[in-house]
C-alpha cells in the first residue's frame, strides 16, 4: 500500500514520494527478504511492477515539453 506522504521526510527531488515507496516495495519484498536476491534481480522477475512503472512515468513527465505548459504531475 502506498505511503505517499505518510510519516515522510522533506524530499526536493522530483517523484520523492514514489521513488520511496518504489524502494521500501523492493527492499520488503520477499524475494529480497526470505531468498536473498538482489533488487536489482527482484525487478527482472517483475516484482513491484505497478510501481516501477508510476515512478517511470513520473520520470518521464519531467522530459515531456507540453509539462511547461500544464506543471509536472503531482506524485
Amino acid at each position: 500500500m502506498p505511503k505517499y506522504y505518510e510519516d515522510k521526510e522533506d524530499d526536493g527531488r522530483a517523484c520523492a514520494g514514489l521513488r520511496e515507496d518504489f524502494k521500501a516495495c523492493l527492499l520488503q519484498h520477499d524475494c529480497v527478504v526470505k531468498e536473498g536476491k538482489k533488487p536489482s534481480e527482484c525487478l527482472k522477475e517483475g516484482h513491484c511492477k505497478g510501481l516501477q512503472v508510476a515512478f517511470f512515468e513520473c520520470k518521464r513527465s519531467m522530459l515531456d515539453t507540453r509539462s511547461r505548459f500544464r506543471g509536472r504531475k503531482g506524485y
